[in-house]
């Protein structure tokens, strides 16, 4: 099994990056880790090559090889469309070599960190989005907008109207800065709340039907039908497999 662990990213990516994280594959020990839809766009440093790890909308089964070490700065959602200086729809459920999409800019940069330590990995990383960022940040509206989904009470229907624009300019801002549109984004964030209570319904501390209505499901049956859309199983099936 592989050891996998985040790590705060610096102060002054804060507001920008939700983690850097690595993990490590022991020797003689290859396996497949299941990847989850998080809203997030990642920058990965693995095998002497940057990749870039486009917005998954459903569980991405990611075969890992023994000895392997990866590391990654996770982007938080709204973020990945100003770095990449393209929408973030494109690289929606994709992994493309971060060359593909930044040219001799992500080239010269692989240079740079194929023979550094982790800390200067992350360094590199944080450095790349830093500068992407110099002239035009991130689309304020967007996260302003992401801020506000994912939790119960959650009106994707009413966002536009709160935030000064259409549906239609928010859907298009959504596709631009974060993969996807708003109803998508707040179906994900809400999983990925389920998923931290996951270790508790595995252990019979948390009845389903409570914690569905907790979180903003409509009913237990509505927690299923995402759960089972995003990581192909139920939730009582991913809690026990996952804990």
């Amino acid at each position: 099994m592989s050891l996998y662990r985040e790590l705060a990213p610096s102060p002054e990516l804060h507001g920008l990056a939700a983690c850097r994280w690595l993990r490590v594959v022991p020797e003689g020990s290859p396996s497949t880790t299941l990847v989850l839809p998080d809203g997030c766009v990642d920058l990965i440093w693995r095998n002497g090559e940057l990749v870039i790890a486009g917005p998954d909308r459903s569980a991405n089964p990611t075969r890992l090889s023994a000895g392997q070490r990866i590391l990654g700065l996770r982007l938080r959602p709204g973020v990945a469309g100003a770095v990449l200086g393209l929408p973030a729809s494109e690289v929606l459920d994709e992994r493309h070599p971060l060359e593909d999409v930044l040219g001799r800019v992500a080239a010269v940069l692989a240079e740079r960190i194929s023979d550094d330590g982790e800390e200067a990995v992350f360094g590199h990383l944080e450095g790349l989005v830093s500068s992407r960022l110099r002239d035009a940040g991130p689309d304020p509206l967007v996260l302003a907008a992401t801020r506000r989904l994912g939790f119960a009470g959650s009106r994707v229907d009413s966002l536009a109207d709160a935030l000064g624009i259409s549906d239609r300019q928010l859907r298009r801002r959504f596709h631009g800065a974060v993969g996807y549109g708003p109803k998508t984004l707040d179906r994900v964030l809400r999983f990925r709340r389920f998923v931290s209570q996951a270790p508790a319904v595995a252990s019979g501390e948390v009845d389903l039907a409570r914690l569905a209505a907790d979180l903003g499901y409509a009913d237990q049956s509505h927690l299923t039908r995402d759960c089972v859309r995003l990581s192909g199983m139920t939730p009582g099936g991913f809690a026990q497999r996952r804990y």
